[in-house]
Order: structure tokens, then sequence, then C-alpha cells
């Protein structure tokens, strides 16, 4: 049985990294808010049958984005933390999505996902009875410091990944996984994490090295040197 493919953006984020007054998701990309060159890749992909986007009660940007009136985008409301947008999004597919069809979320704060690491990544986890995420090998000396910033030794990095999005998993267990992990107050920063607490061993599938989440100023202009290169600026 042909299972759908959905997806999840959590943007309620405020980005206080960034410094300035409005989030990271919608900064100027060449001409265009950050989200926009996020979810065009998204809605473009022929296989996602819906794009759920998880925007905050009080934000003032989203309308103003070329996508916010787009028939393939719904929004939710979106949570404190990037689990309760996530899990909001998957919320909103009850009843509708099947339990074992596929969701994937992906950062609004990544503008730069190419389609062939998207197209990697279906077919990668077509027959995985878990799913999986993006990722890629450590290529740096990694150091594990002291409080006082010491080293304190030089960490192995053979098999230490760096975790990107989209991160793709089945929707009945990647909900489930969610709503455990609130219920027993635990953080989680990714899907990922959450689907480890239930036992289960995603898969890591080596992406672009481009596909970079935009957490500074100078993220900004490498995203748009990285577009670019792609052919989207």
């Amino acid at each position: 049985m042909a299972r759908r493919h959905w997806a999840v953006v959590p943007a309620a984020g405020v980005g206080r990294r960034m410094g300035g007054a409005v989030p990271k998701q919608y900064l100027n990309l060449h001409g265009r808010p950050v989200i926009d060159h996020t979810l065009r890749t998204l809605v473009a992909h022929p296989r996602i049958a819906r794009v759920i986007v998880a925007v905050s009660a009080t934000d003032a940007w989203w309308s103003g984005t070329a996508y916010a009136e787009h028939p393939r985008i719904q929004r939710v409301a979106g949570g404190r933390e990037r689990a309760d947008s996530v899990l909001n999004g998957l919320l909103a597919l009850q009843g509708e999505a099947d339990a074992m069809d596929w969701v994937l979320v992906h950062d609004a704060a990544r503008p730069c996902l190419h389609r062939s690491d998207l197209d990697r990544l279906l077919q990668a986890l077509a027959g995985h009875p878990v799913g999986g995420l993006l990722a890629i090998p450590f290529s740096d000396t990694i150091k594990r410091a002291d409080p006082a910033g010491r080293v304190l030794e030089t960490v192995p990095r053979e098999q230490l990944w760096r975790a990107f999005t989209p991160q793709m998993f089945r929707y009945a267990a990647l909900r489930e996984a969610l709503e455990r992990a609130r219920e027993d107050g635990l953080l989680v920063t990714d899907e990922s994490s959450a689907m480890e607490r239930s036992g289960a061993a995603p898969l890591l599938i080596a992406g672009r090295s481009d596909n970079i989440k935009i957490t500074s100023p100078e993220d900004l202009v490498l995203a748009g040197f990285f577009l670019e290169r792609q052919g989207g600026g």
C-alpha cells in the first residue's frame, strides 16, 4: 500500500540568537522571507500531500509570505517549544493521516534544502520500519571542555553526525513519541530524540552540507551564497 507523505514546519520560534525584532524565519533573503525559500522545495515536491506550518498566535509576518494562502499549506497554532509546534501539526492531521503515513519535519530556518536531498531521504526510507533523518558526518576535531573552557579531552569523531532536517517518521509512532516526551516533562530538540526514547533506531542519511540552519547573522549571508549556487537566489 502506497503511503502518503506530509510535511510539518515548526515556525513559531522568535530566534533570540539573531538579536533582532524580526524572527529569523522572516528575515529577508534575496528579496523574500527565509521561510518562503524553505517552503518552496517542500510544496514543489509531488509526493508531499500537504505542508503544515505551525505559527505563533501573535505572528505578524506570516500573512505577508508567498505561501500564506497556498492551497497545499495549512496553518496551525504553534507551541511554546519546537516539539509542541510539531505535535500541534501532527494533531491537525488526525483523522486524515494513516498511522503508517510518513511525516517529514523540517526547520523553518533551513532555506537551502535541495530537491536531491529530499528525493534521497524519501527513497532511502521508503521501506524502513522506523524512519530517519538527513545528517552530516563530523569532519572537525571535537573537543570536550570543562566549565572554565579548558580542554578535557579530544572526542573520537568517527561515529559522530550533525543532525539536519527533514526528519521523517511514521505518523502514529512520531505522535506517540512526542506525546510521551511531553508527559514525561522532557524537552526534546528534534524528532529523532523522541523516537530514540521509544527504543527506535532512526537511520542516518548523508545529505548536503549546504542545508544549513540560520541561527546567526553570518548564517544568513552564507545561505544567500548557497541559494545563488543552487540557482534559487
